[in-house]
């Protein structure tokens, strides 16, 4: 079964707790940081790939990463970019 992500939900699958990972925002339950996951993202790997590679991740989590980053382009509204 898979779990869809709305912008909101992001809350419920990424926590920060000052005494894990220096306070970063991580997957919930457990220490890999959304920039871990984001920046495997970045680099072309797969969700797959990403799974095998932090065994402890959900697609859950991947999921919430992209919901959460995807926040700032929706507030674009609050920060306009200058167009070129």
């Amino acid at each position: 079964m898979q779990v869809k992500i709305g912008m909101a939900d992001w809350h419920e699958h990424l926590s920060r707790d000052t005494l894990i990972c220096g306070g970063q925002l991580c997957a919930r339950g457990t220490r890999i940081p959304v920039t871990a996951i984001l920046d495997s993202l970045g680099e072309g790997s797969t969700v797959a790939e990403i799974l095998a590679s932090y065994p402890s991740l959900r697609p859950v989590h991947i999921r919430a990463s992209l919901a959460y980053a995807a926040e700032p382009a929706h507030e674009e509204r609050l920060l306009p970019l200058k167009a070129s």
